[in-house]
């Protein structure tokens, strides 16, 4: 197997430091700006859609997986990256995109989509059946039996093994990845407004019974290509709260996989933990580590400090309509509220606050609508055609300005946007991950 994430695997199995950084974004912007850093890093890079993301239906992106993969393709090209060194990966497929059906016609939609992913080309999948069907007995609340869980992932990677048996144009075999990190019913935080880490015995049992369930179904084969399993190692943020990772709660859990000789640990929803917590989760084995909202959130502050600048520079400019980019994401956001109404609670005020500035960055599922879409063209067109002076450029991105004078990149508005998202975020992963 000479697929990078699978030399990855097998560097820390040896002892290595070593990890990659998953980025688990649709938004153009994020990926431009990482292929932009791998192509001049020489890296690879792992992108990832999740089922609720990208599916046979479209998903919120009005992608399907072959879309999805056109889509990155046409980016990785226009960009200058050799598209080998890009890596495709499922997140969460299963049946969570329609949890409100009954198992059986729920998971005849996983299928189905695990199907088009391994089709599509997506080489990383993570097998996630973890989530209730609106049939499956007992509490809602509690979560499935292991078994279940397990027999429901096996059945997905036998559809995946024959799409890729199928399809002679699948330049690499599957990699799956197993477990969830769905927190303990009743709530993630401890009394000392901690989340609970992972129990070794539970990480154990979870590999125990999925390795059960693959060879119950002939899936030996596969089940060698099983290369990561996803659990709690104590991170996650909120509105304004970020849980740091402490290596002392999850050196038992680290311990225990540093002992299998086939995985390693992938950690999900590790965005906005500092370069050390993120060093000390690759070195105690949680090689893959998936960050979304950081990337989108990053974005956002760099056209909010392009917004910022454009105010002060252009406003009464003969000629310049000015972007209004900031009101019209709100202005859109409170039109629809399906995708932030729910996570955010408190008055008007701290609302407001909130569909801009929240950790969560659920304004991350508006970029794509047309009025936000035309604002946000208006803002890089006018800065692109009027230049801020750099005293402005100091004031509002200072990171920035200094590459500019250094001319490391262009004083224009796209090379400003890729340049803050790389180091805010995109550098800080490749450090932790021994990648430069």
């Amino acid at each position: 197997m000479d697929s990078p994430i699978y030399k990855l695997v097998t560097a820390q199995k040896e002892g290595k430091p070593v990890g990659i950084c998953s980025i688990c974004s649709a938004n153009r912007f994020v990926i431009e700006a990482c292929m932009i850093y791998a192509k001049k890093h020489n890296l690879p890079v792992l992108i990832e859609a999740t089922s609720n993301q990208v599916n046979q239906f479209g998903g919120y992106t009005g992608m399907t997986p072959a879309g999805f993969v056109s889509y990155v393709h046409e980016i990785a090209a226009r960009v200058g990256l050799p598209f080998e060194r890009v890596i495709l990966g499922g997140d969460h497929l299963g049946p969570n995109a329609w949890q409100n059906e009954p198992a059986e016609v729920a998971m005849a939609k996983a299928r189905d989509m695990v199907r088009d992913y391994v089709a599509a080309g997506f080489v990383k999948i993570h097998l996630d059946a973890s989530m209730r069907c609106a049939d499956d007995p007992g509490d809602k609340n509690t979560p499935l039996k292991d078994e279940t869980v397990a027999a429901r992932a096996a059945d997905l990677c036998s559809v995946a093994e024959k799409a890729y048996a199928e399809n002679p144009t699948c330049s690499h075999e599957p990699l799956y990845v197993i477990g969830t990190e769905v927190p303990i019913p009743g709530g993630a935080q401890e009394a000392e407004d901690s989340l609970q880490v992972t129990k070794t015995g539970d990480a154990e049992r979870t590999i125990q019974i999925t390795r059960a369930a693959f060879y119950a179904k002939d899936l030996q084969s596969a089940w060698k290509r099983v290369i990561a399993l996803v659990v709690q190692p104590g991170v996650e943020y909120g509105d304004d709260t970020v849980f740091d990772y402490n290596h002392d709660k999850a050196k038992e859990l680290s311990a225990f996989i540093e002992k299998d000789r086939q995985l390693v640990y992938e950690a999900h929803s590790t965005d906005y933990q500092t370069t050390k917590g993120l060093q000390e989760l690759v070195k105690d084995h949680f090689a893959i580590l998936k960050v979304g909202p950081w990337y989108t959130f990053a974005f956002r502050e760099a056209v909010f400090a392009l917004e910022q600048m454009e105010i002060e520079w252009l406003t009464g400019h003969e000629g310049v309509t000015l972007s209004n980019l900031r009101n019209t994401i709100d202005e859109v956001m409170l039109e629809n509220a399906t995708y932030w109404k729910k996570y955010y609670h408190g008055d008007r005020r701290y609302l407001a606050y909130a569909r801009k500035y929240s950790y969560s960055d659920r304004s991350r599922y508006y970029w794509v609508q047309p009025d936000i879409q035309a604002s946000l063209e208006r803002l890089i067109s006018n800065l692109t055609h009027f230049p801020a002076p750099l005293a402005l450029l100091n004031q509002y991105l200072p990171i920035q300005y200094n590459a500019v004078r250094t001319g490391e990149i262009k004083n224009n508005p796209l090379d400003l946007i890729y340049h803050f998202i790389n180091e805010q975020v995109t550098k800080v992963y490749a450090e932790a991950c021994g990648l430069r």
